[in-house]
C-alpha cells in the first residue's frame, strides 16, 4: 500500500505529484549534505487541488502531504516517498503529524482568525519533519481578509513550507493567489472505478457496491457512506419521494420542512458526538473546578469555542442539504434521460418506476425548469438565506413545473 491507493481514478494526478515528492525528497536530501539544489525540480511551494465534488481533492492533497514527509529507509535504496507505513506517512494520513497544518471551514466561510496562526507558523522551518504543509480543504470559502493573509503567505513562503489548497474549480480561488500556485485538476471517477474500491477496500459486495457508487456518479465518499450507513440509504430513498409529494401546496411545504428537518437533525447527531467532548476537554485544559467552575479570564476562551460549534452546525445542516439537493439533480436528470431517449444509464435504477411515470406525464422543459429550481435553492443558501426559505421555493418551484 502506498499513499496513492486511494486515489481513485487519478493516476495521471498521482504521477505527477509522485515525481513532485522524488524531487522534493531530492532538495531536502541536497540542503542537508550542503550540496546544491537539483536542476529543473517538478517540486514547488504551492499547489492547487480543482475537481468536482467526490473526485478526491483533500485526499490527493493530504496523500502529497504524506509523501512530502515520508521517512521510510527505502528512499535512499531507490525507493520513492510515500511508503504509506512509515511513521512521516502514517500520522500525516491520519492529521496528526505535527508539521502537516489543516484548515478547514467551520462555518460558512474561513475567517481571518482561523487563519493567523497557521499562516504564522507557516514561516517557521519545520519541527520533526522534512517539509512544513500547510492545507487548506476549502479554499473557495476564504473570505477576503483570510484570502489576503494566504496570498501574503504564498507569496514569500519559507524555503521548506508547502502550501496544498483545495477547491472546485480555479475560479473560486482570488487570481493573484491561483497565479502563484500550480494547479492539477482532478476528474470524477468512473463508477467502476468507485465499486472496485468499495470491494476492495471496505469489503462491500460487489452488487452493492455497483449500485451506490451508479447512486453517487462516483462520489467516493458517498458511495462509501451510502454502502454502510443504513441512515444514510433511508434519507436518500425519502429524497427520492419527494417529486411525487409536490403535486400541491401543502404537500410541497410539508416536504420542505421535511428535508430541512432531517439535515437539522443530521447536524444536531454530530454536535452531540463533538461538542460535549471538545467543551469538556477544554475546561479540563483550563483548570476548571470539579464543580465546572472556570478560573478568572477564561470565559472568553470557552464562548470562542461554542461559537465555533455553532457555526459548525450551521455548516453542517448546509451540506446535509446540499447532498440532498444532489439526489434530487439526479433523479430529475434520469427523467430528463428517459424523455430524451438518451442511454445513459440511470443514476436511480431502484426508482425506475418513478421516474417513468414523471417522464410520461411531463415535458422536457419541465424537468429542466425543476433542475433549475434546485440550482436557485443551491445558490440562495450560499448566499445565507434561511433553509426553511430556501427549500420550500424550491419545492413549490417543483410543483409548478
Amino acid at each position: 500500500m502506498t499513499v496513492w491507493d486511494d486515489l481513485v481514478g487519478q493516476h495521471r494526478v498521482s504521477d505527477q505529484l509522485a515525481a513532485a515528492a522524488r524531487d522534493a525528497d531530492a532538495l531536502v536530501t541536497a540542503a542537508a549534505a550542503d550540496a546544491p539544489p537539483p536542476e529543473a525540480s517538478k517540486m514547488t511551494h504551492a499547489w492547487l487541488f480543482t475537481g468536482p465534488p467526490g473526485a478526491g481533492r483533500n485526499q490527493a492533497a493530504r496523500a502529497f502531504a504524506a509523501a512530502l514527509q515520508c521517512v521510510s529507509p527505502d528512499r535512499a535504496l531507490g525507493g520513492s516517498p510515500g511508503c504509506g507505513f512509515c511513521d512521516g506517512c502514517h500520522t500525516a494520513l491520519v492529521g496528526t503529524h505535527a508539521d502537516v497544518s489543516t484548515i478547514a471551514a467551520v462555518g460558512a466561510t474561513i475567517l481571518v482568525r482561523d487563519m493567523r496562526d497557521t499562516v504564522r507558523k507557516s514561516f517557521t522551518a519545520p519541527a520533526n519533519g522534512r517539509w512544513q504543509v500547510i492545507l487548506v480543504e476549502d479554499a473557495e470559502r476564504l473570505n477576503e481578509s483570510s484570502a489576503n493573509a494566504v496570498l501574503k503567505a504564498v507569496e514569500e513562503p519559507a524555503s521548506r513550507t508547502v502550501w496544498l489548497l483545495c477547491a472546485p474549480s480555479v475560479e473560486d480561488v482570488l487570481p493573484t493567489i491561483r497565479s502563484r500556485c500550480r494547479h492539477l485538476n482532478l476528474t470524477t471517477p468512473s463508477v467502476d472505478a468507485v465499486a472496485d474500491l468499495l470491494v476492495r477496500r471496505e469489503g462491500i459486495e460487489p452488487d452493492v457496491a455497483a449500485a451506490v457508487a451508479r447512486a453517487t456518479q462516483g462520489h467516493v465518499d458517498r458511495a462509501r457512506r451510502l454502502a454502510t450507513d443504513p441512515a444514510a440509504r433511508e434519507r436518500r430513498a425519502a429524497v427520492l419521494k419527494l417529486p411525487l409529494r409536490v403535486e400541491d401546496i401543502g404537500g410541497a411545504l410539508k416536504a420542505a420542512q421535511e428535508l430541512v428537518d432531517a439535515a437539522a437533525e443530521d447536524a444536531k447527531q454530530l454536535a452531540e458526538q463533538t461538542d460535549t467532548k471538545e467543551t469538556d476537554e477544554l475546561k479540563a485544559a483550563l483548570g476548571a473546578t470539579p464543580g465546572g467552575r472556570l478560573p478568572r479570564g477564561t470565559a472568553g476562551v470557552v464562548k470562542d469555542l461554542e461559537d465555533m460549534q455553532k457555526r459548525r452546525r450551521t455548516r453542517t445542516q448546509r451540506d446535509s442539504l446540499d447532498v440532498a439537493l444532489t439526489d434530487l439533480t439526479s433523479f430529475y436528470r434520469d427523467v430528463l434521460a428517459l424523455q430524451l431517449g438518451s442511454r445513459i444509464a440511470l443514476a436511480n435504477a431502484d426508482a425506475e418506476d418513478t421516474l417513468e411515470r414523471l417522464a410520461r406525464g411531463n415535458p422536457p422543459e419541465s424537468t429542466l425548469r425543476r433542475i433549475e429550481a434546485i440550482a436557485a435553492c443551491r445558490d440562495a443558501l450560499d448566499r445565507n438565506v434561511a433553509p426553511l426559505l430556501a427549500v420550500e421555493a424550491m419545492t413549490m418551484a417543483l410543483r409548478a413545473g
